[in-house]
């Protein structure tokens, strides 16, 4: 077996990641200046969440409320 066994894909392996952090960087230094020209609102950025995409039909949560057999009954508290 030769000594360099695995040293090409340990290289590959180091230049992907070292492509994929400059390519964050980028995109990092692009989001501060816009924030700073006032494109972007400051913060984390939150993606509206989409029913169909998370696999729940449309009208989940709109009413607020579930249904009267969906609730649990207590039972009453015993007085002291």
């Amino acid at each position: 077996m030769p000594e360099s066994y695995g040293k090409r894909q340990r290289q590959d392996v180091k230049a992907r990641k070292a492509a994929a952090r400059e390519e964050r960087r980028l995109a990092r230094a692009k989001r501060d200046a816009d924030r700073e020209a006032g494109l972007v609102e400051a913060g984390t950025p939150i993606e509206a969440t989409d029913p169909a995409v998370l696999g729940l039909p449309d009208d989940a949560g709109e009413s607020g409320e579930a249904p009267a057999a969906d609730v649990p009954r207590r039972s009453p508290e015993p007085s002291a």
